[in-house]
């Protein structure tokens, strides 16, 4: 994963240099810069050596919901228990990465039960995707030494939001000017127009590229989180918010001046409070790629991911336009006129409304605007001839190498669905049958289940070609599997606690509760 990214990254600064030395502002290169806020769930070790699918998937593929869940908002607005194991258990954490020299700044809950979130402070890409796969090991490591399972899957638990990690995205020049912070770029630069050429650049980018953004993110544990009301839709869109909007649209037009953002006051309507001032931009939480002031976020990538891919695909498309507007420039047209011809092309790809709207998917496939709810077919978009043409050009991957990660990609998918299903079929078997006859209640429809799995794995098995396989791995995971686990947890709902015999959402998701059994 890293060598890809070290290309993506170069082909930025390079491209990135190249650009900016024709708009009268030579810098030596460029440097991407990201934040990663990890969210995981911590439950009990107990419990979780009761559960077949958590020890072999890292999710739950049966469990009803208990009578609380994230109703009430409390578990992500109150402070972490001092008394409980999670606390002892993140201070540990963090003790043990910065001795490291990873510093995670801030520790919180998250808003379903037993999830929390550490965030480490901004630091170069290159070594803060490092940085992120040693700070998991330590999350999975220390939390056994507190009686506890670090559980880093997007979607462990059914029915409570799932866990991301949200890839916050800068660029800066080696000598330090902030490119998406437009007051100091133009401080640095003394060219007003350079900032809205940048912005230009990456919304192009967005709009021809948003399959491969989407591609990035096309993990298997995000097939349940995205457009699920807990990360964004599948629709790849950006949000500039209002101010920033209306700039591009007045640069666009013909208005060219530099953007100088407006806070706006707040008064709370109390004498010994200040007033508030707000900035011009605020995170969309319904976006996939929101401008928050001075980066973006790509609030779409999942937990357990090596965010090497997701910065590859965002280093080398914006690299492709840093490249296709010098180009344009060297053959003649002004750069300014490059920009606003780009907006006029792309701009239908910046949405401040609300992603979650179960409209927007419709409306933003009337605009043309990358949609994919299926990650098996997001995946295969690594082999477009576009997409391949670009990697090609930034020197990031050739036709075998994006053939080869696509095949990857794919068995990757495979193999979890089919772990996924072996594990529904032995606890509907092994624990969830005998536990029902047990109490006198009917196994049949559990039976019949059962056999539908078979057929579906069967299926899979007789494919042809790792795309077709994986195709039905999807519908049996996202159609039969959540089928036969209705039917499942509605005989746990009846069945006396005592008798019923793998763990319980009651037992996995309360550290601060107490037991249930």
């Amino acid at each position: 994963e890293k060598t890809p990214l070290h290309r993506a990254h170069q082909a930025m600064s390079k491209q990135g240099a190249r650009l900016f030395k024709h708009l009268g502002f030579e810098v030596t290169g460029m440097v991407n810069n990201i934040g990663l806020e990890q969210e995981l769930f911590f439950i009990p070790r107990e419990a979780y050596e009761r559960r077949m699918d958590l020890q072999f998937t890292g999710r739950t593929v049966l469990g009803k919901m208990p009578a609380r869940g994230q109703e009430g908002c409390d578990h992500y607005m109150a402070p972490i228990n001092v008394v409980g194991p999670a606390m002892a258990c993140m201070k540990e954490i963090q003790e043990q990465c910065y001795k490291l020299g990873i510093p995670l700044k801030t520790r919180h809950r998250e808003v379903a039960p037993n999830q929390y979130e550490f965030a480490p402070e901004f630091g170069s890409v290159i070594t803060q995707t490092d940085q992120n796969l040693v700070v998991m090991q330590i999350c999975e490591e220390v939390a056994s030494k507190h009686g506890l399972v670090a559980l880093l899957q997007e979607k462990p638990f059914s029915g409570v939001n799932g866990s991301g990690k949200h890839n916050n995205w800068s660029i800066s020049t080696l000598c330090g000017a902030q490119l998406l912070n437009p007051g100091d770029l133009t401080k640095r630069s003394g060219n007003p127009e350079i900032f809205p050429i940048v912005m230009s650049a990456i919304v192009a980018a967005v709009d021809e590229y948003g399959d491969l953004m989407r591609l990035a993110i096309a993990s298997p544990g995000n097939d349940f989180r995205l457009g699920a009301m807990e990360a964004p839709p599948s629709v790849i869109s950006t949000y500039l918010g209002t101010q920033m909007t209306a700039y591009l649209k007045d640069f666009m037009e013909g208005n060219v001046y530099e953007y100088k953002p407006a806070t706006t006051p707040v008064d709370l309507g109390v004498d010994i409070l200040p007033i508030v001032h707000a900035p011009a931009e605020d995170r969309n939480r319904t976006s996939p790629f929101p401008y928050g002031g001075h980066r973006f976020e790509f609030r779409a990538v999942g937990s357990s991911q090596n965010v090497s891919m997701v910065n590859t695909v965002l280093n080398a498309i914006t690299a492709k336009y840093f490249a296709t507007i010098s180009e344009r420039i060297e053959a003649g047209e002004k750069a300014v006129d490059v920009a606003q011809d780009l907006l006029k092309k792309h701009s239908k790809v910046i949405f401040n409304g609300n992603g979650y709207d179960p409209k927007w998917p419709d409306e933003a496939d009337k605009l043309g605007i990358t949609h994919i709810d299926s990650g098996v077919e997001a995946i295969n978009k690594l082999v477009d001839p576009k997409n391949v043409a670009m990697f090609k050009e930034m020197g990031v991957f050739d036709e075998e190498e994006c053939a080869a990660r696509r095949e990857i990609l794919l068995e990757g998918y495979i193999g979890t669905i089919e772990m996924e299903v072996g594990c529904m079929i032995d606890m509907i078997n092994q624990y969830a049958i005998p536990s029902a006859k047990a109490a006198g209640i009917d196994t049949s429809a559990m039976a019949e289940g059962v056999t539908k799995l078979k057929a579906g794995l069967a299926g899979i098995h007789a494919a042809t070609d790792n795309f077709e396989s994986a195709k039905l791995c999807r519908v049996l995971r996202l159609e039969t599997m959540i089928e036969v686990r209705k039917i499942v947890d509605g005989v746990e709902a009846e069945c006396p606690a005592n008798l019923w015999s793998y763990a319980t959402y009651k037992e996995l998701l309360f550290l601060d509760s107490g037991k249930f059994k």
